[in-house]
């Protein structure tokens, strides 16, 4: 959980992941989204990656991104969970 955290810290890595909540995208059109270069995007769609917040698949001759809708259930849940704890607490 602690790679998904640091992967989040960043504002451009969260902002890639609301790209993906809307729709897969490929890393071209994920880099439309932003003015940085192409190895910066790629770099942070690894870090993305590793955190298994990401999935690629080729298609073809691209590579297609998507959310891992799972290790996001993952942190959300973990979320909740401490919002419950705390409210059962009364704070």
């Amino acid at each position: 959980m602690n790679d998904s955290f640091k992967a989040l810290s960043d504002p451009t890595r969260r902002e890639m992941i609301n790209l993906l909540k809307e729709k897969n995208m490929t890393a071209g059109d994920i880099a439309a989204h932003f003015n940085i270069s192409k190895p910066s995007i790629s770099h942070h769609l690894n870090i993305l990656k590793q955190a298994r917040l990401v999935i690629d698949e080729r298609q073809g001759q691209h590579i297609v991104y998507s959310l891992n809708t799972t290790v996001v259930q993952e942190l959300m849940g973990w979320f909740f969970d401490i919002l419950d704890k705390k409210k059962e607490r009364g704070s």
